[in-house]
Formats: C-alpha cells, sequence, structure tokens
C-alpha cells in the first residue's frame, strides 16, 4: 500500500490585519472633540467657581437663556458653511417680535400673530439671499448689513420707539414656560437641532451647501443650484430669525425694538468657537449648539460671580479671539494626523 509522502498544507496563514486605532487617528478624534473637550472644560471651572452653577434652577436658566442664541447660531452655521454671515438676524428678531406684538393687538389671534412673526423672518431672509444672487454683491456682508439697518429701522417706525406688551399664552409658553426645571425652549431648540442635523447629513440638499461652501465653481460646474442653495440657507436663516422672536416675545411678554441687540455676534461667535471656518465646506450643528452653549455658560457664570457688566464682553471677546486661535492650530494638527494616518495605513 503506497503511503502518500506528499506533506500536509503548510502555508503560513497571515494574521487578521489589526483593527486596533492607530495613534494618529486617535489624536485626530481627540482633535474633532475639542470644542466639546473645551465645554466640558468650562463647566468644570463654573462648577468649582459657583456651588450655585449646577443646581438643576440654574441649569435650566443657562438653557433658557441660550435658546435664542442657539437657535440662531443653527442657521447661522448653514450661512458660513456657503461662506456666507448674516448680520441681520438680531434686527429680524426685533422687527418680527414688533409685528407679532401689533398684530395681536388688532387681532388676538395666535395663529396669526405666529405666522406674522415667522413670515416676517422669512421675508427678511428672502430680501437676503435674492438681493446676493440676483443683485450679485460681492460679499453678503453688504446686503446683511444693509437689511441689517432696514430692519432695524422698521422696528422703532413700526413700534413707535416704544416696547408693546401682550403675547398669546403659547407664545408665551414656548418662550417662558418650562416642565419642571427644562424649559421648553430647550426642547423647540432641540427638535430645530436635529430637524437641521437630518436635512444636512440626509438629504441632497445638505450635501449641496457643503459642496457649495467648499468648492463654489465645482459646485457650479457639478450642475448644482448654486443660486438656489444660497437663497434657500438665507431664507432659513431669517426663518429661524423668526423663530428666536418668537422665543424672546414669549419669555418677555412683549415685543420691542431693542429685542435681538447684538444677537447676530453671539451666533457668528457660537459658530465659530464650534469650529467651522470662514471658508466655506466645514462646521457642524452639534458643534455649533457646543459653542453657544459655551456663551451661555460663560456668561451666567461671570453672572453667579458678580462680574462687571462692562467687563464681561471683554472676557467674551478674549474667548473668541481664542476658539479661532485653537482652530488654527486644531486645523494644521488635523492636516498632520491625516498625513501620518494615511502612511501608517
Amino acid at each position: 500500500m503506497a503511503v502518500s509522502t506528499t506533506p500536509p498544507d503548510t502555508a503560513a496563514k497571515t494574521d487578521p490585519p489589526s483593527r486596533r486605532p492607530t495613534w494618529p487617528s486617535v489624536a485626530l478624534a481627540l482633535i474633532r472633540t475639542g470644542p466639546v473637550l473645551m465645554l466640558v472644560a468650562v463647566i468644570a471651572v463654573a462648577g468649582t467657581l459657583s456651588p450655585v452653577f449646577l443646581t438643576t434652577r440654574n441649569l435650566g436658566n443657562v438653557l433658557a437663556q441660550t435658546a435664542v442664541i442657539a437657535i440662531l447660531a443653527i442657521a447661522q452655521l448653514l450661512v458660513i458653511v456657503t461662506r456666507g454671515i448674516d448680520l441681520s438676524v438680531g434686527s429680524t428678531i426685533a422687527l418680527a417680535a414688533v409685528v407679532g406684538a401689533l398684530t395681536f393687538e388688532a387681532v388676538a389671534s395666535t395663529p396669526l400673530v405666529v405666522l406674522a412673526m415667522l413670515g416676517t423672518g422669512l421675508a427678511v431672509g428672502l430680501v437676503n439671499g435674492t438681493g446676493l444672487v440676483w443683485g450679485r454683491l460681492p460679499h453678503p456682508f453688504i446686503v446683511t448689513l444693509a437689511t441689517l439697518s432696514v430692519a432695524h429701522g422698521l422696528a422703532l417706525w413700526l413700534a413707535g420707539g416704544q416696547p408693546h406688551r401682550g403675547m398669546p399664552d403659547i407664545v408665551q409658553q414656548i418662550g417662558g414656560g418650562s416642565i419642571g426645571w427644562l424649559p421648553y425652549s430647550a426642547f423647540l431648540v432641540a427638535a430645530l437641532a436635529l430637524a437641521v442635523l437630518f436635512l444636512t447629513t440626509r438629504v441632497v440638499w445638505g450635501r449641496w451647501i457643503y459642496a457649495v461652501g467648499g468648492n463654489p465653481e465645482g459646485a457650479r460646474r457639478s450642475a448644482i443650484p448654486v443660486n438656489g442653495v444660497l437663497i434657500s440657507v438665507y431664507a432659513l436663516s431669517g426663518l429661524f430669525a423668526g423663530i428666536a422672536a418668537i422665543v424672546t416675545s414669549g419669555r418677555l411678554n412683549a415685543g420691542s425694538p431693542t429685542f435681538g441687540e447684538l444677537a447676530e455676534l453671539d451666533a457668528i461667535a457660537a459658530v465659530v468657537i464650534g469650529g467651522a471656518s470662514f471658508l466655506g465646506g466645514r462646521g457642524t450643528v452639534g458643534n455649533a449648539l457646543v459653542g453657544a452653549f459655551m456663551i451661555g455658560v460663560i456668561r451666567n457664570a461671570m453672572n453667579l460671580m458678580n462680574v462687571d457688566a462692562f467687563i464681561q464682553p471683554i472676557v467674551i471677546g478674549v474667548v473668541i479671539l481664542v476658539a479661532v486661535e485653537l482652530d488654527v492650530v486644531r486645523g494644521a494638527l488635523e492636516r498632520r494626523f491625516r498625513v501620518m494616518r494615511a502612511v501608517q495605513s
């Protein structure tokens, strides 16, 4: 009987490639969570300096005080992603609030008041978008600066320079109501954030926004409706300013031409702190909210520690400068670690 002398299969079995993340990948993950880590650090410092800060009542105050900035920041993010800017949102809040108050005085109809405020915001946004696109202006700074002045003047003229008291009960509930220590406005912010997150990640329109901001000329060559995208983004920014007007008016039960002063700067600062780039094509809804809450936490902490009101804007300005500089450093490190990860893979 012949015995087979064929050796068994001795082919070397290669081990499956390691799925462990390399240290450049870990570094990239840490860099991308930079805004969140900054917020956690600010909360920790505030909680250490003031024992009142981490109480549920005060956290509810922070959420309520930050709601308007957060709403504006969500929409401002989309504008900045397209390499734009909207300076008119603060004045739009004032104009929408005044229009809502005057509508309530005239007809006392909740649906009409809400529609009037939302419609006012949307109208200003459409003026910004169409003025930029059809007017072929070199930069949105110009048209939004103009509408800032026009909206502010209209608010003063319509209101006679005075606040008008009274808002529907539902508007007051949205702006000033709460479930326990959680304000209704926080739920509104969460709903708007989830809606915009869905639009930017699951809808083609969202991909168009980032494409237009990342490479406008390339977007045109790819048959993306750049003009339509820009108009829609500014219209959405105006609409969100109308929503912010509802929150502000409801909280104060009034419509005033002084509402929303410098709110546009807070919104822009929140988006920048969150890591969005004025060069376009970069930024996330979550990080924009992080930036908004960072501003709210810092302001609340300074109030609890009785920091002079004249010093507070200086502190906020320094925070913005530091955040922008950190964003520059973060971008450089991210590029370096991406190259290192590509070499190791």
